[in-house]
């Protein structure tokens, strides 16, 4: 698949099969995670990978009570090492992988903003000085939602200085 079918195919899916992802396919999305630029190089970043069904259950309260978080065949949790300034951002390029590669591979992801850090890392033993800034679902897609509407160029992008439109 090219890269630019990828992103226009791209979409947040909140209803899963009920199909675990078979460890090659697993494997191969981890890695290209693991491919992700950072800053530095350091890596200072560390996802968890939740596919136990008794820990998903625990978690959906933690993240605002989406039940497609118990549902998806794997919840992703970053979390970032302290001290480690960019690693939040070195996680949403790894996670952005992520989210293409899957999609290549016929899987679904969806962001999580909506949860509890500290909930999260009381459920999963994260130590108490690391960070929890993002989660994610993935699995495969017992839904396909029609594409949203994106604003166009003119609307997001200036040319040279603010102000002055993308034409």
């Amino acid at each position: 698949m090219e890269v630019k079918h990828a992103i226009q195919a791209r979409k947040s899916i909140r209803k899963y099969e009920k199909r675990p992802i078979p460890k090659e396919v697993m494997e191969d999305l981890l890695d290209a995670m693991r491919l992700a630029p950072s800053a530095n190089n350091a890596q200072r970043w560390t996802i968890i990978v939740v596919t136990d069904q008794e820990m998903k259950a625990k978690l959906v309260p933690a993240s605002g009570n989406q039940r497609f978080v118990g549902e998806c065949a794997a919840y992703l949790v970053g979390v970032s090492e302290p001290g480690a300034y960019y690693s939040a951002i070195d996680m949403t390029i790894v996670l952005d992988h992520l989210t293409l590669r899957a999609v290549d591979l016929g899987l679904g992801t969806c962001w999580i903003g909506d949860f509890e850090a500290e909930e999260v890392k009381k459920v999963l033993g994260i130590p108490a000085e690391r960070d929890v800034p993002i989660c994610m679902t993935l699995g495969y897609p017992a839904q396909s939602p029609p594409a949203r509407k994106r604003k166009n160029l003119s609307q997001l992008f200036h040319r040279d200085r603010w102000g002055a439109p993308w034409q």
